[in-house]
């Protein structure tokens, strides 16, 4: 059984998974076009990060970043640091891991929610993640600026 709860991105394998994460976003993106957050990062207040596991094994993990939203009724979140380990892949773990992410946010009156992601082949099976469950091309949102290699996306809750 697949248990998603809240963890810590200091953690030894949660910490390896974010770094395979990192490395692969540089090695795909342009350093500038590259957006994921490091284990510090994910550890900051406005943030909720999650994983995945199944007996203690490590399948996967995701993040809710609070957005300022001064001009807008409800608060605005982005999903951050999607990603399923190697070994887990064609589980279904983010799915999953989306769908709870989605779920926490409706809990916690979120009206919002953004996502950034690279346009390479390499992000495509992350875009139609994406566009199965809702999600749609928008402009760039909070400190994001245009970027031919980031889409965009959004889903009202």
């Amino acid at each position: 059984m697949i248990i998603i709860d809240r963890d810590h991105p200091p953690r030894e394998d949660v910490y390896q998974l974010l770094s395979e994460h990192l490395a692969d976003m540089f090695a795909t993106s342009p350093a500038e076009s590259v957006h994921a957050l490091d284990p510090s990062a994910l550890s900051g207040p406005s943030i909720t990060f999650w994983t995945a596991r199944e007996d203690g094994e490590l399948l996967g993990c995701g993040a809710l970043k609070l957005l300022d939203s001064p001009q807008r009724a409800g608060k605005l979140g982005e999903i951050k640091s999607m990603r399923t380990a190697a070994g887990a892949r064609g589980r279904g773990v983010a799915t999953l891991m989306l769908n709870h992410i989605l779920e926490e946010a409706r809990g916690g009156n979120f009206a919002h929610i953004y996502l950034e992601t690279g346009t390479e082949d390499y992000f495509a099976p992350a875009r139609r993640l994406y566009a199965r469950n809702g999600f749609t091309p928008c402009p760039p949102f909070a400190d994001y600026v245009p970027d031919p290699n980031s889409v965009f996306m959004e889903l009202r809750l």
